[in-house]
């Protein structure tokens, strides 16, 4: 990432062509899906370095392929992060310097709490928050040294006191309030132009928002790549959608 952080274009909500990650390595988990999918269409370019992470390699190989044919340079990084979340951290850790980390794997249990029995939540807990609490463990250290680097943790209203937690979900609900809380712990962390920040896509049409959601994967990116590209004054340790504050 540039020094000076203010010089990074920005783009209004729809326009990708302002994007630029030219020179810098970005690092996506979850890179199979609708939304991380999206995420990749606007980052990957020439002079572009890619970490993409996914558990199915066959899906994972043609993301990757998609991101070559752009003229990114691409890292795969296989592995199922409810059973190996910190080891997978420490190989996308190991590929960097990661100047962008794009935190997106995510699973989304239904149940509530008295019907979800506690292996379910431990792997909602690893795959939503233990994952992104180690890979910003394996990847702040190198920002903070350099003074630069963006954290986007993609998060969601569920698990949002303010908006009401996703109860019928309740062991994502749980799961997201703690990256939620872990955003707020790693932005506390930070040292020179280094921002951590949550945002909620809102509902998307993936997999796991399903067809009749009312939002396309792109719309459902965007604050998550204007947080990538903030300048130096923009805000860190904070909770957004459609590129404004939400609460906790």
């Amino acid at each position: 990432m540039p020094d000076d952080s203010s010089t990074i274009p920005q783009a209004d909500a729809g326009d990708r062509r302002g994007w630029s990650f030219r020179g810098r390595t970005v690092a996506v988990t979850g890179a199979t899906g609708g939304i991380a999918g999206a995420i990749l269409d606007a980052v990957a370019g020439e002079d572009v370095t890619l970490v993409v992470h996914g558990r199915d390699e066959d899906a994972l190989d043609a993301v990757a392929d998609r991101a070559k044919a752009r003229g990114a340079r691409v890292h795969s990084v296989v592995g199922d992060l409810a059973d190996e979340p910190v080891d997978i951290a420490q190989i996308i850790a190991d590929v960097g310097p990661v100047d962008v980390l794009f935190n997106v794997a995510g699973i989304y249990t239904p149940g509530g709490l008295l019907r979800t029995d506690i292996e379910t939540i431990c792997q909602d807990f690893d795959v939503n928050a233990i994952a992104a609490i180690a890979t910003m463990q394996a990847i702040l250290p190198g920002m903070n040294g350099r003074g630069r680097g963006r954290v986007v943790n993609v998060s969601s209203g569920g698990g949002s006191f303010g908006e009401g937690l996703a109860t019928g979900h309740a062991a994502y609900a749980i799961s997201k309030a703690a990256l939620n809380a872990a955003t707020v712990c790693a932005a506390a962390a930070t040292r020179g132009d280094v921002k951590v920040n949550a945002m909620c896509p809102g509902w998307v049409r993936t997999r796991m928002g399903g067809s009749s959601a009312s939002r396309s994967p792109d719309e459902g990116a965007d604050t998550a790549l204007w947080l990538a590209t903030l300048p130096k004054d923009g805000p860190s340790g904070g909770f957004f959608r459609d590129r404004k504050a939400i609460p906790w």
